[in-house]
């Protein structure tokens, strides 16, 4: 953590973002299980198909670890639907739900007690659980701090000449972090932020330049490779 008291690039935008949108309420979720759910239910669709397999578990009262382990794929699949590739999703529910389970009795506040490194390298190793879901999980269900990093992440990051164009997912993580506090709070607003500002302004072709609230820290030239 190398982050001094004086202002980062990165803590510049997140002002201009903060100012410009307000706080984004983020992670959707009424406990930090369901957040659990919908990190993994999220992968590859959007978010209203997710509270719509969402509101299923809860109409069917399978938000919590075991119960919803116990439930037969071929259920579990059906609830799910809305969300796409429910069959991959409920293999990957279903894998770390036996982590929570086996490894924690079901508890996630014994779960989340566990150093931090520790436990993000025991999530990565869980089948169908990458970077992003992991942090995720951490940060909005955990309250952990580790800086989610997605696709609107490198491309805002990218076009401001913050990183390099084919740095990893651990690259840019660890450049946030090293720029930040760590504050959850921040992690937690900043990812949002950064999430809105790819959809509405930064986006992957026709990016709005012009009229986004991070345009005063582009590079002289524009932004970098614009079509990224």
């Amino acid at each position: 953590m190398l982050n001094t008291s004086m202002p980062t690039m990165l803590d510049e935008a997140y002002r201009l973002l903060f100012e410009a949108f307000g706080p984004q309420h983020w992670w959707p979720g009424e406990t930090p299980f369901e957040v659990i759910v919908g990190a993994v239910l999220t992968q590859n669709t959007n978010w209203r198909n997710v509270e719509r397999a969402i509101d299923n578990l809860r109409q069917a009262d399978l938000l919590e670890p075991r119960p919803l382990y116990e439930v037969p794929v071929e259920e579990l699949e059906e609830l799910i639907q809305p969300a796409g590739y429910f069959r991959v999703k409920a293999r990957r529910l279903r894998s770390l739900l036996e982590f929570i389970i086996e490894q924690f009795d079901g508890s996630l506040d014994e779960m989340f007690r566990t150093e931090l490194s520790e436990l993000r390298r025991r999530l990565l190793d869980v089948h169908g659980i990458g970077p992003e879901t992991a942090d995720s999980i951490l940060l909005y269900a955990g309250g952990l701090p580790s800086f989610v990093v997605d696709a609107y992440t490198h491309r805002v990051f990218a076009r401001h000449g913050w990183i390099d164009f084919d740095a990893d997912y651990h690259r840019i993580q660890e450049y946030a972090q090293d720029e930040l506090p760590q504050d959850v709070r921040m992690y937690n607003e900043f990812h949002a932020l950064l999430v809105r500002v790819g959809k509405d302004f930064c986006r992957k072709s026709k990016p709005k330049c012009e009229e986004c609230p991070l345009r005063e820290m582009l590079p002289n030239g524009g932004p970098l490779a614009p079509d990224f």
